[in-house]
């Protein structure tokens, strides 16, 4: 093999793997998002709290007092809010909030709501099993709706040294515009390039 047929070997092999490196982190940016958010309903990380699992059969002796809060983003043209601030209960008791969603604007629009829990510590105690976030809602104008939050306490969050002396949760919702919403009504246009660039 002459000197130039190793040089031309060696540069295809280069190649083909910094095309498999870039082709690996294409993937990996993809399954970042995902991936994340998985990690945070397990691991209950950044006030994420756990999803799906149902209550135990007989509730702890320790109470704990959920406070319930609601945001609205200016884009978003509803009235947003929690039916009750709070609400005192025992840990391991399964219980039933509501919010309340109002379109006071005079077209249909779709939002969608995130959550978190804090304090952040809490969140792996906190238990969700219905909920009406990540879910678009559409609404017409002047329409109202019932939104149901079902959730409880593990009771271990009163046997954990970080968490055991923590007798306030709060729950905060915020309602975003949709993003097919936005771009329909002209609001992503007015949000600003930064926000436009992340299509």
């Amino acid at each position: 093999m002459t000197p130039q047929e190793a040089l031309a070997r060696k540069n295809r092999r280069l190649g083909f793997a910094a095309f498999g490196f870039v082709a690996f982190m294409v993937g990996v940016s993809f399954a970042a998002v995902p991936l994340y958010d998985l990690f945070c309903r397990v691991t209950g990380f950044g006030g994420t709290p756990m999803i799906g699992q149902a209550a135990p059969a007989t509730p702890g002796t320790a109470s704990v007092t959920v406070r319930f809060n609601a945001q609205t983003h200016p884009n978003l043209p509803w009235r947003f809010e929690a039916q009750q601030p709070a609400m005192q209960m025992r840990v391991g008791e399964e219980a039933l909030a509501f919010y309340v969603a109002r379109n006071t604007g005079t077209t249909p629009v779709t939002g969608i709501s995130t959550y978190n829990v804090t304090p952040d510590i809490a969140a792996k105690y906190f238990h969700k099993t219905a909920c009406f976030c990540f879910e678009e809602q559409t609404l017409e104008p002047g329409q109202s709706v019932d939104m149901p939050l079902a959730f409880w306490v593990d009771p271990r969050i009163a046997e954990d040294p970080a968490t055991r002396g923590i007798r306030t949760i709060s729950i905060n919702y915020t309602f975003f515009r949709s993003l097919n919403d936005a771009e329909r009504s002209g609001a992503l246009a007015n949000a600003g390039p930064h926000v436009g660039a992340r299509r």
